[in-house]
């Protein structure tokens, strides 16, 4: 597989996808809706290696990354505080998942609606699991949010039966939002993640962040940072022994793994 043929599909569908979701007037109420590229690349990987007709694999691509878009695009209506911008937010949404479904509904491709529908539900319950803080146990958490980052992939890839790579693609996944949680905790105090794993850890206390003690926030970082390390482990074993990840793929998720720097401890301790 030629890595230029890769680079060139992904530039190519990238253009369509930032074509469809770059609406003028929604941009003048919302923050720009960001556009999650590795996981464009690793859709593209998937499908390219079924042969598909080239529009073909471009409307399955374009399809997903409009389900993710409004997803993400959802999952930022809780930091906003201007109501015009959340009911603008929230139509934006909309707007993307409306375009979704007219997509695969023009292909007629039923089926693949419904193996999308699957994963939106997935991740919809499993963000509900960790916003309402319905579990009590940190494995569950991280599988959680593993679930959140990779179901609509992991759904398409097991219809397709090019499921043999999710373990690489899931931990990948995982790896990025995890280091992203991280990095907010550390500059904002709050998190999506760790507000979950504030309530399993110190299921009594009522602190808010600001008020937990520099050993609690510590421990905090500690927990993330193993499980960081623990995905990063898996995905560099996986690539080693992986044949069908692409040379385009595999450097991008490589200089992502390459560019993470634990942080060995960020509070002072008190006293």
């Amino acid at each position: 597989m030629r890595m230029q043929d890769i680079r060139q599909k992904f530039s190519t569908i990238k253009q369509k996808v930032e074509h469809s979701v770059f609406d003028t007037y929604l941009l003048n109420y919302i923050e720009t809706p960001v556009i999650d590229e590795d996981k464009l690349l690793i859709l593209i990987s998937l499908l390219d290696r079924l042969d598909l007709p080239f529009d073909v694999m471009e409307n399955y691509v374009l399809s997903t990354m409009l389900v993710q878009t409004a997803l993400d695009t959802h999952e930022q209506i809780s930091e906003i505080t201007d109501e015009k911008s959340r009911q603008l937010t929230v139509l934006a949404g909309d707007y993307y998942s409306g375009l979704y479904y007219k997509l695969l509904a023009e292909s007629e491709d039923i089926l693949v609606i419904n193996v999308l529908s699957q994963g939106i539900k997935e991740i919809n319950e499993h963000k509900i699991t960790v916003y309402y803080k319905e579990t009590a146990d940190l494995e569950k958490l991280m599988t959680s949010m593993m679930m959140i980052e990779s179901s609509l992939i992991t759904k398409l890839s097991a219809y397709f039966t090019t499921d043999h790579w999710n373990e690489v693609i899931t931990n990948f996944l995982l790896f990025k939002r995890l280091v992203k949680e991280q990095s907010q905790f550390i500059q904002t105090g709050s998190s999506f993640l760790f507000d979950a794993m504030k309530k399993i850890l110190f299921p009594s206390s009522e602190f808010t962040f600001t008020e937990l003690t520099s050993g609690q926030k510590n421990q905090l970082l500690s927990i993330c940072g193993l499980q960081i390390e623990r995905s990063k482990s898996t995905v560099e074993k996986g690539i080693s022994i992986n044949p069908f990840l692409n040379p385009f793929l595999e450097s991008k998720i490589t200089g992502l793994l390459n560019q993470y720097q634990p942080y060995a401890k960020s509070f002072v301790e008190e006293g």
